[in-house]
């Protein structure tokens, strides 16, 4: 594949589905304006992060793979002729709901679809309250730019999750998130200045560690802006797959554009071949439960 531009909008909810639609919408525009031929959105996008309480009227917001919405990105997609990745509340049938991400072929076309397989239940990340964990398994789509590997947020900690979805030949690993600072979370030994900065670096080394592990470029895309007791931390970045940080945001709203060249995943692996030398035959262990005797 010959090198494109990428872009990734590290957005802020307006507190409403319909002015996140249109919010998101406009810089999709943007994105496309500037020639980004893949364009990525955080986790949940449309949506306040509901999980920060357990409510069940948040179920009635949820939507299907066939709804207005996702019609509404299928033909934004088609117009500007970009691939996108569409992080949704998937209504899957009454009662069974998914956190999950569509991938939109730049023909409009349904062409990808991930569940989220590791889903979180901490204060104010409710999730498994809302979400089923996803029964897809880990999922890479082929599109016109090359294999795309979608995992979601929590599933960032998990380098079993990266390193399956590399195997299974993606090319790049994109983590839609909602992740930020917990302004309830027990005070540690540290000032919270240095423990959120802590925290950002952990996050941040996780994913760079599965790029250079893996051989292969790893975009992490995160909401900003306070919404209740979180204030979500941004940070949006692309790793190289020598774990290298090509471009990472700060804070604030923003829009970001990076090239992405595959070549560099094949120079990477040429030079550093951990796939070649993986003993498959001695990694049992892996598969047992964790047992602390």
């Amino acid at each position: 594949m010959p090198p494109f531009k990428a872009a990734w909008i590290q957005g802020k909810s307006q507190g409403d589905f319909n002015k996140n639609l249109k919010y998101y919408s406009e810089k999709i525009y943007a994105c496309a304006k500037s020639r980004a031929k893949l364009v990525i959105l955080p986790e949940l996008f449309l949506w306040d992060y509901f999980p920060i309480t357990e409510n069940k009227k948040n179920f009635e917001t949820a939507i299907s793979i066939k709804s207005e919405p996702v019609k509404h990105f299928q033909v934004l997609a088609k117009e500007l002729k970009i691939v996108l990745t569409l992080p949704i509340f998937e209504k899957r049938a009454e009662g069974i709901y998914h956190n999950s991400c569509l991938i939109i072929e730049n023909n409009g076309d349904i062409v990808g679809h991930y569940r989220k397989m590791h889903v979180p239940d901490d204060p104010g990340f409710y999730e498994k309250y809302y979400f089923t964990p996803g029964d897809i398994g880990f999922v890479v789509t082929k599109t016109s730019l090359g294999n795309i590997g979608v995992l979601i947020c929590w599933d960032q900690w998990f380098p079993e999750a990266a390193r399956i979805t590399a195997l299974k030949g993606a090319d790049i690993l994109i983590y839609p998130t909602a992740i930020g600072w917990d302004d309830n979370e027990p005070c540690s030994s540290l000032p919270r200045q240095a423990l959120n900065k802590e925290q950002v670096e952990a996050w941040t080394t996780i994913m760079k560690s599965h790029a250079i592990a893996n051989g292969i470029y790893v975009m992490a895309v995160n909401r900003t802006g306070k919404e209740g007791h979180l204030n979500f931390w941004g940070h949006s970045f692309l790793a190289n797959p020598y774990g290298c940080v090509v471009h990472q945001d700060k804070t604030t709203e923003t829009t970001s554009e990076v090239e992405i060249d595959f070549s560099k995943t094949k120079e990477c692996r040429q030079t550093w071949p951990f796939l070649r030398d993986r003993r498959t035959d001695k990694y049992q262990t892996i598969l047992k439960s964790w047992d602390s005797n």
